[in-house]
């Protein structure tokens, strides 16, 4: 854990620049529909609760930078599937957990208007622990793999070898 601060010193400004937009993008494709962010087109029965909007900026930085782990990685460094399907389904777990419970229409058809008030607003919050939890092993497991088998980059005499052999 302690070298992850080492790593992220070393990203290139290309890598920060994709975290900073996927932020972003994150935060704005979830607080409208959840209407975290006021429009007229969605609107929302309860208000929000008092820990949406820290869970969805500190879940939207945590995508960001899972995001970023997948830009110009360094050669010899085996893209890890799963952890891309934690960060996926983390980010899905902050839609559901900041969102409202009567307004999501998945919830009410699986529940009901009751069902969701009774059953799905209490879980909200373990959602919203749960997201972050995912993103943020998500990212460990992305940047920690990053460079645990790393290559050293072929040179020019290698790469004419090895093209001679086969």
């Amino acid at each position: 854990m302690a070298g992850l601060g080492g790593d992220l010193r070393r990203w290139p400004s290309r890598r920060w620049w994709v975290a900073l937009a996927t932020a972003l993008f994150t935060v704005v494709f979830i607080a409208i529909p959840t209407d975290l962010i006021d429009t007229p087109f969605f609107s929302r029965q309860i208000p929000p609760t008092a820990w949406s909007w820290p869970v969805l900026i500190l879940s939207a930085v945590l995508t960001g930078m899972v995001t970023a782990t997948y830009v110009a990685h360094p050669e010899g460094a085996p893209p890890s599937r799963a952890a891309g399907r934690l960060g996926m389904a983390g980010w899905l777990a902050t839609f559901f957990a900041v969102g409202c419970p009567v307004c999501n229409k998945l919830v009410l058809l699986a529940l009901g208007t009751t069902g969701a008030m009774q059953f799905f607003e209490p879980v909200q919050p373990y959602l919203a622990a749960a997201s972050i939890v995912l993103l943020g092993w998500a990212l460990y497991a992305r940047m920690t793999r990053e460079n645990s088998c790393g290559l050293p980059a072929r040179t020019a005499a290698v790469t004419e070898i090895l093209d001679r052999v086969l």
